[in-house]
């Protein structure tokens, strides 16, 4: 049978990146995200498969976030035994992201269940547990950049460096049918040149055909040195006002972005010595695995971090676990810089400290990452004068300020510059992982400069 390729999801969205690759003798997936909806129709497409999980042969994961990793224990909880393949460091990060995923929707059943007894509803399961996503580590293979391993009887696979997050991989598959040698480039998710602390992507060469993502298909970023060069200015000012900085963050990249950053200016002498306080222990595990995994960080990192100068030890970071530790900080008044999650203030320790100092005009709410629609990090990206926490209304004085220059994703022009750069032989181009009206405009772009482009359907199957 000729090799095919089915898009199982992560098309014309941005959530659930799943791809199966079937040939005469294997059935191996890409990537096997969580897909993000409501409560109903998260569960029926996570567990939901257009395949038997018992029958796939092997899963090529490409880095950590939960829309490419989230339902590997599902696919184990029904039936899936066989390898996941990775870079070391991305199953190092996996035990913490999994476990924290498996963990938080047990706490969200177990709320909404009580709602649901008091009106005579059927109470909801989870769609995995902390336990069960414990116990689909035992099928991670770590992997390292760069080294062609065989996953199945017809198909070799190599990582590179894409970029993106720490551990993250761009994927070159090699599929054997019959006489031909078919090479397939997947680039979910590219990231960007000279972010901090990882090295930058690398070009996969002589291929025949490219799935390649569209997050920022159709939008530009802001150069990565801004972000830095505004987040000295919020400091400064609130400082000055003798307020707090709170950053709403997530627990896994962009927290080790910003410490990163804080600790370089005040290294420079760009912000003054205050305290800054990282109040999330998930976050503080996640910052424990960089420091473990020094091999995939970028050399003037590593050569940091060698010299005992590295950007999570300056010696005004303090690390929090203990609740009561983090209540402390709400009978400070002392100007300081407070890193908590959840990142779109759903959850979490950052709902304490917003609660506390929400109502403050000395104090600055630093948003650095996406917010959701009907989320509270949206609501004050919004500046709605009274906001809600823990069903209590707060008056909105804090100062917020949006920096939108952090992003781990390759904007507009870095992807047209990589397919260029790809260019020779490529078949066929696939344009996945983007909202739609971001992956059609990347599509446009990319036809007008004479290349045979798609974007896919969700369970569309394509023949190589």
């Amino acid at each position: 049978m000729p090799t095919i390729l089915k898009f199982c999801g992560g098309t014309r969205e941005v959530s659930g990146s799943n791809h199966l690759i079937q040939t005469d003798s294997s059935k191996v997936l890409l990537d096997a995200g969580l897909f993000y909806g409501h409560r109903q129709e998260f569960y029926q497409n996570n567990t939901n498969f257009v395949y038997n999980p018992f029958d796939i042969d092997a899963l090529i994961l490409s880095h950590v976030h939960i829309d490419h990793s989230g339902n590997i224990p599902s696919l184990v909880k029904r039936g899936y035994r066989n390898r996941v393949y990775t870079t070391s460091a991305t199953k190092s990060l996996c035990r913490l992201m999994l476990l924290d995923s498996g963990k938080i929707q047990e706490q969200d059943v177990k709320f909404v269940n009580k709602i649901h007894r008091r009106k005579n509803l059927p109470s909801v399961k989870p769609l995995y547990t902390k336990k069960e996503a414990e116990y689909c580590m035992r099928f991670f293979r770590g992997v390292s950049y760069h080294r062609k391993i065989r996953v199945t009887k017809d198909i070799h696979i190599t990582f590179y460096e894409a970029g993106h997050i720490l551990g993250s991989a761009l994927v070159l598959l090699e599929i054997k049918e019959n006489s031909r040698r078919i090479k397939v480039g997947y680039v979910v998710d590219l990231g960007r040149a000279d972010l901090p602390l990882i090295n930058s992507p690398e070009f996969l060469q002589g291929l025949d055909y490219l799935i390649i993502e569209s997050t920022y298909g159709n939008r530009m970023h802001p150069p990565i040195s801004e972000a830095k060069e505004k987040l000295a200015q919020v400091v400064n000012t609130t400082i000055n006002r003798a307020g707090k900085v709170i950053i709403p963050s997530f627990a896994m990249e962009r927290t080790q972005e910003i410490l990163c950053f804080l600790s370089e200016l005040m290294e420079e002498r760009k912000i003054k010595d205050v305290p800054i306080y990282l109040d999330s222990p998930l976050a503080i595990d996640i910052t424990a695995v960089f420091k473990r995994h020094l091999s995939y960080l970028d050399a003037r990192t590593q050569k940091l971090f060698s010299e005992g100068l590295g950007p999570f030890l300056n010696r005004n970071m303090v690390y929090m676990r203990k609740v009561n530790e983090s209540k402390k900080l709400n009978r400070d008044s002392r100007p300081m810089i407070i890193i908590a999650g959840s990142g779109m203030c759903e959850s979490g320790r950052i709902l304490h400290h917003l609660k506390n100092n929400i109502e403050d005009k000395k104090n600055t709410i630093l948003v650095v990452g996406y917010m959701a629609k009907n989320t509270l990090g949206k609501r004050l990206v919004e500046r709605q004068r009274r906001v809600r926490i823990f069903g209590e209304e707060y008056d909105l004085n804090a100062e917020v300020v949006v920096n939108n220059a952090f992003s781990g994703h390759a904007d507009r022009d870095a992807l047209i510059e990589y397919v260029q750069k790809c260019r020779d032989g490529i078949k066929k181009i696939f344009v996945v992982h983007g909202d739609e009206d971001q992956s059609l405009a990347l599509v446009k772009r990319l036809r007008e400069r004479g290349y045979d482009v798609y974007a896919p359907y969700k369970n569309e199957e394509i023949e190589l």
